[in-house]
C-alpha cells in the first residue's frame, strides 16, 4: 500500500494499523478513518483473523482498497471545505456514511466508463 496520498494538494499519510493496537478502530467497529486534522488516512490491518475471519488473501486485497477508497473520499470532501460545511455537524451530507461509501465502491466503474467515453 502507498505512503502517501495527495489530496486537493495537501499530503495525507497512509498507514495500516492493527485494530487490537488502534483504540479508534477497535472502539468505534471501524475498518478505517480519516483524520483531518493530522492528515492521516488509516486502513485496519486485514490479516487479523479475529476481525477478518475465514477471508481468503484475495478478499482482504479486496477490502483493503475498498477501505482505502472510502478514507480517501473523506479526505476529498474535507479538502474541498464540505464536510464542515454539510450543514449539520455530525450527520450532515458530507459526512453521510451511506453516501461516501456509495461514491467510493462506484468510482472505479465511473472512471472506467470515464476512460472508456476518452472524457477524462
Amino acid at each position: 500500500m502507498v505512503n502517501s496520498v495527495n489530496v486537493l494538494g495537501t499530503e495525507y499519510k497512509v498507514e495500516t494499523h492493527k485494530i487490537s493496537e488502534d483504540n479508534t478502530l477497535k472502539s468505534n467497529g471501524w475498518s478505517g478513518y480519516c483524520d483531518e486534522t493530522l492528515k492521516l488516512i488509516v486502513v485496519a490491518d486485514t490479516s487479523e483473523e479475529e476481525y477478518y475471519p475465514n477471508m481468503t488473501d484475495e478478499a482482504k486485497l479486496i477490502m483493503t482498497k475498498e477501505i482505502l477508497r472510502h478514507e480517501i473520499t473523506h479526505a476529498f470532501l474535507d479538502e474541498s471545505g464540505l464536510q464542515s460545511s454539510s450543514l449539520q455537524y455530525s450527520s450532515g451530507w458530507a459526512v453521510n456514511e451511506e453516501m461516501v461509501d456509495w461514491f467510493a465502491l462506484q468510482s472505479p466503474k465511473i472512471f472506467k466508463a470515464f476512460k472508456d467515453c476518452e472524457c477524462l
